[in-house]
């Protein structure tokens, strides 16, 4: 059974950035299949939309939190100069009408349409991007990984009323694609809040200009929001006026709850046995998408013994990956060799990677300077019982050459808030990497330049020189053919490297109550962007 949505084909985003700008950036770039309506009467209010998901909230300010479980949060409360839809992922002007780039290309200037209102009235404009900005890279949280490196404060200025310009240190060839995951905040209700930059008051409120305001946050449980009526695209046909977002840990109890009609959807990346009992019940829609999201066992790099390359390699080919894919997961994923979905450009054709092979592990082991004189701690992660099967898959497989692996589950909150530091980041643990923006750099670039070193994604603490130098200059030529072919070689050094462990790219089967209807899905938020669904 398979379900679609009326998500948008769209071109990608497989264009030079000079290519784009020619095509669109400097004229007002319409909305593909959207357009401007004024405010329609609104109907009686409808019933609340709810959708489930396995992690809980650690804060509701955008600034603060850079995962997929806080991108509902930020495509719902908030909106983004640019934003990503449909699948595959096509960037499409938000709060910016279109945008310009010097000839040097580290000067690129927006303007913002007008009218376009935050949830209290107050327009929004080039100041409250500017402080958006600012905010976030004195936080230094969230998303500010992503600018920090290319843009200080001084490089934020608002030329007018309605024009914003940010010069960047140096020419940096993803920096449209990442737009998407920069909210913006309205200065005047954050300004003299609790905390610094208001950072306590907002963990527990908003301030934003999205599509739903919210209505209500409890730590641990969720949020509910309600519709925004003068939000600056408008209202046109039908839509659900109340949302919730509600977090519920057991997978179990997530499909229970599902199939019971107490929730309308929830999360996509369930386990197969769940969502083939749900594409056998009446009242649920399963939809299949094409995903760019890759599972990976992280190892820690820097700490012994996994600062032995042969070490790493032992441990990746004594991972076995056909039972995981095709037993398990009854072959609903494709193998992922290489730190980039291989569905994206940037990832080689030929990368062949690791396979399970024992005797190859025995002679890496065999090989290794450091020795394994401790068992290794992984670590899977609560309410997601896929973490737990690899977990026991790697442990199987390192017993038969002699390591032995303890298994600790924990929460992701947990696990990413230690994987920031180098000391208290795990041995291994288990997890996702989705798209956040649609761009090489999202996967590789984030996870093994050492720049990043101090981010959940780079939480291998991988160094390579080498490496270090093509994800730069991958960042700062403009030409894609160019930065593809950076990419791929440096794709291939940290797998040579056996830097983590890759696993698969997967599809996203999202399962809803046939009730749900107009779900538009992108890979970037997983289709938890609410104004386009209704209720039948």
């Amino acid at each position: 059974m398979e379900g679609r949505g009326p998500s948008g084909k769209g071109s990608g985003n497989g264009v030079t950035r000079r290519d784009f700008i020619k095509s669109v950036g400097m004229g007002s770039l319409a909305l593909s299949g959207l357009q401007l309506h004024p405010l329609r009467a609104w109907a009686a209010e409808s019933p609340r939309f709810i959708w489930g998901g396995p992690s809980e909230f650690q804060s509701m300010d955008p600034h603060a939190i850079y995962d997929v479980t806080s991108e509902n949060l930020r495509l719902n409360l908030y909106d983004h100069l640019y934003r990503y839809l449909d699948n595959p992922p096509k960037i499409h002007p938000w709060l910016a009408e279109s945008f310009t780039v010097s000839d040097d290309e580290r000067t690129w200037t927006f303007r913002l349409r007008k009218g376009a209102k935050f949830h209290n009235g107050d327009e929004v404009t080039a100041e409250a991007v500017k402080y958006s900005m600012e905010r976030l890279l004195a936080l230094g949280k969230g998303a500010s990984a992503l600018f920090k490196p290319v843009i200080d404060a001084e490089g934020v200025k608002a030329v007018d009323r309605y024009t914003v310009a940010f010069t960047l240190k140096e020419a940096y060839a993803p920096f449209l694609s990442i737009m998407p995951t920069f909210c913006v905040v309205n200065p005047k209700v954050v300004e003299g809040k609790a905390g610094p930059w208001g950072s306590e008051w907002l963990s527990q409120n908003e301030a934003g200009s999205g599509a739903y305001i919210l209505e209500e946050y409890t730590p641990g449980v969720g949020w509910k929001g309600k519709r925004f009526k003068d939000h600056w695209m408008g209202w046109e046909g039908k839509h659900v006026d109340r949302i919730e977002f509600r977090t519920i840990h057991e997978t179990a109890s997530r499909v229970m709850t599902l199939m019971k009609g107490d929730i309308h959807g929830c999360d996509g990346y369930l386990p197969v046995e769940q969502i083939a009992k749900l594409e056998d019940a009446r009242d649920i829609t399963v939809y299949e998408e094409q995903s760019m999201r890759i599972c990976l066992i992280r190892m820690h790099n820097q700490r012994p013994p996994f600062n032995d390359v042969h070490v790493r390699r032992a441990i990746s080919y004594a991972f076995d990956y056909d039972s995981f894919n095709n037993e398990i997961l009854k072959g609903r994923v494709a193998r992922n060799p290489g730190p980039i979905p291989n569905n994206m450009w940037g990832s080689p054709d030929d990368l062949k990677g690791y396979s399970f092979d024992l005797e190859k592990a025995k002679a890496e082991l065999a090989e290794a300077k450091v020795k394994v004189d401790r068992p290794l701690n992984i670590h899977p992660m609560t309410g997601y019982s896929q973490t737990d099967d690899a977990a026991l898959i790697l442990q199987a497989g390192l017993r038969q050459i002699g390591i032995d692996v303890n298994i600790i589950r924990e929460t992701w909150p947990t696990l990413s808030g230690k994987a920031k530091d180098m000391d208290t980041s795990p041995d291994m643990w288990i997890h996702w990497v989705s798209t956040y923006y649609a761009d090489p750099e999202n996967w590789i670039g984030e996870m093994y330049s050492s720049s990043r070193w101090g981010a959940w994604k780079a939480s291998s603490w991988y160094k390579n020189p080498e490496v270090d130098d093509l994800l730069a200059r991958a960042r700062t030529v403009s030409d894609r053919t160019v930065r593809k072919e950076l990419y791929e070689k440096a794709s291939r050094i940290v797998v040579d490297d056996a830097a983590d462990i890759w696993i698969y790219n997967t599809k996203w089967y999202g399962p809803y109550r046939k009730s749900v209807k107009g779900l538009r899905f992108c890979p970037v938020g997983n289709g938890q962007e609410c104004r386009w669904i209704h209720l039948a």
